[in-house]
């Protein structure tokens, strides 16, 4: 895990925080990606080869729709993630929660969420026999001091945090030349 700010090169290879800015977004603009929608969710080519495909808040459950996966019967409540990404060539899905925060709030105790909602994923992933990493995309200002016991313990029950970017062979996806 790479915990630390943003330099020169990596901000072309991972995917940069930005309000507005997702994986999809982000892919489509890197050299030999494409992203295209295909009516349910995004695939994602490298190179013209299929390598993964994009799920954002419901369009996960479209894809396990199309699995024969019935959600309602592994969980009592949808989750809703920012983004995620199943990356075919090591069948894993990594669930994105991205947090910003300008000022005390809310988020600081989403951050303690995290081995639950891991875990919650595993479920349904598991009928699919597919491997489940979950980590934030955090802002600069979970860097304070204030925040190193939730850091630690986000690490402790194996999920992973970033900040500002996550590079993308984290997200077990080529990196361009």
């Amino acid at each position: 895990m790479k915990a630390g700010g943003v330099g020169g090169a990596n901000t072309k290879t991972g995917l940069v925080f930005e309000g507005e800015t997702d994986l999809a977004s982000f892919l489509s603009k890197q050299k030999d990606y494409s992203v295209k929608n295909n009516g349910k969710y995004q695939d994602v080519y490298y190179k013209s080869k299929l390598v993964g495909n994009i799920f954002q808040k419901h369009g996960l459950y479209r894809y396990l729709d199309e699995r024969g996966v019935d959600w309602q019967n592994v969980l009592s409540k949808k989750l809703l993630p920012d983004d995620s990404i199943y990356v075919i060539i090591n069948n894993t899905a990594y669930v994105v929660e991205k947090k910003f925060q300008k000022v005390a709030g809310s988020v600081d105790e989403k951050l303690q969420t995290c081995d639950f909602k891991k875990k919650q994923y595993i479920k349904l992933f598991s009928l699919l026999n597919i491997e489940v990493e979950y980590m934030y995309l955090l802002s600069d200002w979970f860097k304070k001091d204030e925040y190193k016991d939730v850091r630690d313990y986000i690490v402790t029950v194996g999920c992973h945090y970033y900040f500002e970017y996550i590079p993308l062979q984290k997200l077990g996806l080529p990196v361009p030349t």
